[in-house]
């Protein structure tokens, strides 16, 4: 892992394509810009996690308990 210290309106570069600027500095968090081609996805890391957590728990789901929710369902509907 890299450490850089930075100040706000200063940037770091990543490759050739992608720019980070601090845009503020506060007591507990910091505001950053990114510029970055379209084809790059950014995301937040903690959505990340959790997507990734839903896909394994999602594949963990017995099917026969959907379809018995299903069922309840449709009784409730009517």
């Amino acid at each position: 892992m890299l450490v850089i210290k930075r100040k706000t309106s200063e940037s770091i570069l990543i490759g050739e394509d992608i720019e980070i600027i601090i845009t503020e500095i506060s007591q507990d968090k910091v505001n950053i810009a990114i510029n970055a081609p379209r084809d790059i996805k950014i995301i937040r890391k903690e959505l990340a996690d959790t997507c990734e957590f839903n896909i394994t728990a999602s594949k963990k789901i017995n099917k026969s308990v959907l379809t018995s929710i299903k069922s309840k369902l449709k009784k409730s509907e009517k």
